[in-house]
């Protein structure tokens, strides 16, 4: 066989390409049995990476139209309940001018009621004071002239009297 001589050490031909051959063989079974599942591990953990970005993001995206449609909402229910309430104070100022007006109705009603309760009893007092009048004259009259006079005729005498002072006033 061959053989070097290297500063002391010598070297053989047979050795090297044993050497060699081994480490090619070596190689060869860590590429078949641990490069190939460490490469597919490595892009399995790089694929998980992408995917989870590519996940974050589109939950980021997804978070922020549902921030933005939140908003959207809450502005729209603010803006409902504004306008229920601002319903509900028109509703209470219309109903508080349907009660105003109703009581200035019924003041009324009660005060034009009174007003002819007031006509009707100062008739019945001029009727009554009429009767009375006349019963007053026949009598006066039946004193002083000392006979009786027709009532009918006396009556009539003085409700025509009463009339000229009534049209007086």
């Amino acid at each position: 066989m061959f053989s070097y001589s290297i500063v002391g050490a010598q070297l053989y031909v047979g050795d090297m390409l044993f050497v060699m051959i081994s480490f090619l063989v070596l190689m060869w079974l860590v590429k078949i049995v641990a490069w190939k599942p460490i490469t597919k591990m490595m892009q399995n953990r790089s694929d998980k990476i992408a995917s989870d970005i590519d996940s974050a993001k589109e939950s980021r995206t997804k978070a922020a139209d549902l921030a933005e449609k939140r908003q959207t909402e809450l502005q729209k229910t603010r803006e409902d309940a504004n306008g229920i309430i601002n319903t509900a104070k028109q509703n209470g100022q219309e109903q508080r001018e349907k009660i105003v007006e109703d009581a200035r109705n019924e003041a009324s009603n009660l005060k034009s009621s009174a007003e002819k309760d007031i006509e009707q009893q100062r008739q019945e007092a001029l009727a009554n004071s009429r009767k009375d009048v006349a019963s007053l004259s026949v009598e006066i009259a039946t004193k002083i002239i000392s006979k009786e006079l027709n009532a009918d005729d006396q009556k009539d005498l003085v409700d025509s009297y009463i009339e000229g002072l009534g049209k007086q006033k």
